[in-house]
């Protein structure tokens, strides 16, 4: 095997990039290690771009292999790697999002990337794929205008600093308070992922900074590797439409987009526009190699009118102002007693309802990944039908951009949900888009705030996300416009979908996608303002409609009771085979949860955990001298009796403890089933012993015997 390496240092730790010829029959390929962690990368395009659909084709998979962490497929039934985790899924659309603004979509040929991960050990594998899928993009002669670079800043609970590159697998309560994963090359970010526990927006512009001079340092790296070993590009000269195209689309779409692009229709004006001008191209475009520059041509001149008008005519295509958010509305709970919890939001034509699902600890999903196993107690879904959008479609399993949306609302709400010893529920979310014009992932995140305060959730604070546009003159980065809350035609012909979410403290999430090579980070510091201004004016509506959690939580929702016990007991309240706790859970009707420490939770309804934490206490309740109880005699003795004080603890009544008299014969004084006062006057621990007296509680309670008179002479 050939082989050539190339070493980076970035924040102390070695990067290699191995090239060779293993997948030498890739476009270009490469392995990149660091810290024991080594990923492949493989970048492919096809041989033409027959059967192409219209569009670019790019798809990028992010390939994890149990192998890499030395598992076997946990399965009785399957070992062989399956449908992609959710982590997965969220790491190849994070690629993919990085790599996408920056090819030139004419390009008809299909092209694939694919992050293979053969090893986890200390540094983040997501990171070194991004990367490596940058390197192997740069060496091939695929056509692409990187290389990228990504770090991660990330900052581990209770502790002070944020660190680069900082990776530690997750558990069940997370690792971190704050984690911003950075793409970027030329001193501009091109992608963002983060979640923050109410960090400040001047923190997280300083970490953006700091992002962007190690980003640097891996961009001029990659450069110099390609300048060493790259392949020449292949180029696809972009086709121009004609000027009988461009006459054309003038005559017939021009006074369309005059009338009604900028105003209340402007998304019916594009629809239509797009629609029509596809039939009239079909019917009168006979040169087929037209076709498509003539559909493309559409798309720039809808573009650059929108750019023009906020740029030069400084107007939006609804005609609100730069910093204006849309009508709101919020409603908490009112739909149906049965949930547990709702609310809806609105957000002009974004509409989201909500639903609030509460459980007990059993109901945690266990996670059972590559890089960790651990129990998750909170969940987000987000569901895009396409009704939402007025469109009929097919509705199957999940796709990237709803698991991205709810992972990141996910997000945004985690560091105000309660911790376990406050709030013992587990916790699932359910948004359902139900119809929307912009940035239904953030109006997510608000209708879930509502469902949380609504189901009694306590919350630390109302969360709430806004998404902040950019358009941009590419050659004077200086004159731009933010377009605070963006709708769907901003966002289509917009340069920035930038996504935050927080609460009046801080942020707790951001998301960024763009349609540039790059934004500065002067830019985006600029647009965190404008997403906290806008947050806290829906922050204000959501407050007005429900100021706080409820005081308690649904009727409908089940009930949690706890109890700590000893750690030596738990095996007697879990029994031979789980044979009593099985008991508790027939009797009562509850969930019987046990954890490692001691603690037990008992879920239920209508009394039935109240009952199972009853049983639970008599079971494992430490008896201590001076304890007093009515117990049954269960067993009478020559030297006294015994007496239950509870269905699990008993114990013995020694004959000179019953009475201020003395007691010749018990059985005359003592039946089996007589209820009894007692006191708990001795306690070996060691022998499992308890020691009563009945006359310490009560020297009365048990009457002398008056002898029998002795007859006379």
């Amino acid at each position: 095997m050939h082989t050539k390496e190339y070493t980076l240092d970035i924040g102390g730790k070695i990067v290699t990039a191995l090239f060779s010829d293993l997948a030498d029959q890739a476009n270009g390929s490469v392995m990149l290690k660091c810290d024991g962690t080594v990923v492949m990368a493989t970048a492919c395009m096809s041989k033409d771009g027959k059967g192409n659909q219209g569009y670019f084709n790019l798809t990028v998979e992010y390939m994890e292999k149990f192998y890499a962490a030395g598992k076997i497929l946990g399965s009785q039934f399957m070992r062989r790697e399956g449908r992609p985790s959710d982590q997965a899924i969220l790491a190849g659309r994070m690629i993919d999002r990085t790599m996408r603004p920056l090819f030139e979509h004419h390009i008809k040929n299909a092209v694939q990337v694919i992050i293979t991960v053969i090893a986890v050990g200390k540094a983040d594998p997501k990171i070194l794929g991004v990367n490596a899928g940058s390197l192997a993009l740069h060496v091939s002669d695929i056509p692409w205008a990187g290389p990228v670079g990504c770090v991660s800043l990330s900052r581990i609970k209770d502790e002070s600093d944020i660190k680069l590159n900082n990776y530690v697998a997750q558990n069940a309560d997370g690792v971190y308070d704050f984690d911003l994963v950075v793409c970027g090359k030329d001193n501009k970010v091109t992608m963002i992922e983060a979640m923050a526990f109410e960090f400040k927006e001047d923190v997280v512009g300083g970490e953006l900074d700091k992002a962007v001079t190690e980003i640097t340092k891996l961009q001029k790296w990659q450069e110099a590797i390609r300048a060493d070993i790259g392949k020449e590009k292949v180029a696809f000269p972009k086709p121009e439409a004609s000027d009988e195209v461009k006459k054309l689309f003038e005559e017939t779409m021009m006074p369309k987009l005059s009338e009604g692009l900028f105003g209340k229709e402007s998304k019916k004006t594009i629809h239509d526009v797009e629609s029509e001008w596809g039939d009239i191209v079909k019917e009168k475009i006979e040169d087929e190699s037209q076709i498509a520059p003539a559909l493309d041509y559409a798309e720039m001149v809808m573009d650059d009118l929108v750019h023009e008008g906020a740029l030069k005519a400084v107007k939006r295509v609804d005609l609100r102002d730069f910093d204006q958010v849309r009508a709101l509305f919020a409603q908490a709970g009112g739909i149906s007693p049965v949930l547990h919890g709702s609310g809806i939001f609105y957000r002009g034509e974004t509409h989201v309802l909500t639903v609030l699902t509460l459980a007990g600890p059993d109901s945690m999903q266990m996670i059972d990944g590559m890089e960790s196993e651990y129990q998750k107690r909170f969940t987000h879904h987000y569901n895009f039908p396409p009704y939402s959008v007025g469109e009929t479609g097919r509705i199957g399993s999940t796709g990237r951009r709803e698991m991205g949306h709810g992972f990141l609302a996910e997000k945004a709400l985690l560091a105000v949900i309660p911790n376990k010893e406050v709030f013992p529920y587990t916790i699932r979310l359910v948004s359902e888009s139900v119809a929307s014009n912009g940035s239904t992932s953030q109006a997510s995140i608000c209708a879930s705030t509502v469902a949380l305060m609504d189901g009694g959730v306590p919350i630390t604070r109302p969360v709430a996300g806004v998404s902040v546009g950019l358009i941009m003159d590419e050659k004077d980065e200086s004159n731009y416009r933010l377009l605070t809350d963006i709708q769907g035609p901003e966002d289509h012909f917009g340069d920035m979908d930038f996504k935050v979410a927080g609460t009046s403290e801080g942020v707790t999430a951001i998301q960024l996608d763009i349609k540039v090579g790059g934004v500065p980070v002067t830019i985006l510091k600029d647009a965190l303002e404008k997403a906290r201004l806008g947050r806290l004016t829906i922050l204000e509506a959501i407050m007005k409609e429900i100021p706080s959690s409820r005081s308690d939580i649904s009727p409908n929702a089940p009930k949690i009771a706890t109890i700590k016990i000893p750690v030596e007991k738990i095996g007697m309240v879990i029994g031979s085979g789980g044979k009593t706790v099985n008991m508790i859970r027939e009797k009562t009707g509850a969930e019987i949860s046990i954890e490692d420490d001691g603690m037990i939770y008992a879920t239920g309804k209508d009394g039935s955990a109240e009952k199972a934490i009853e049983m639970i206490t008599g079971m494992t309740r430490e008896w201590h001298i001076g304890d007093e109880a009515e117990g049954e005699v269960v067993k009478v003795l020559e030297i006294g009796a015994v007496v239950a004080i509870s269905p699990f603890a008993d114990g013995l009544v020694h004959v000179s403890e019953m009475a201020s008299f003395r007691i010749e014969k018990v059985s005359d004084y003592i039946k089996e089933g007589m209820i009894v006062p007692v006191r708990v006057v001795a306690v070996d621990k060691a022998k499992d012993r308890i020691s009563l007296s009945i006359k310490a509680r009560d020297k009365d309670f048990i009457k002398q015997i008056p002898k029998p008179e002795t007859p006379k002479a």
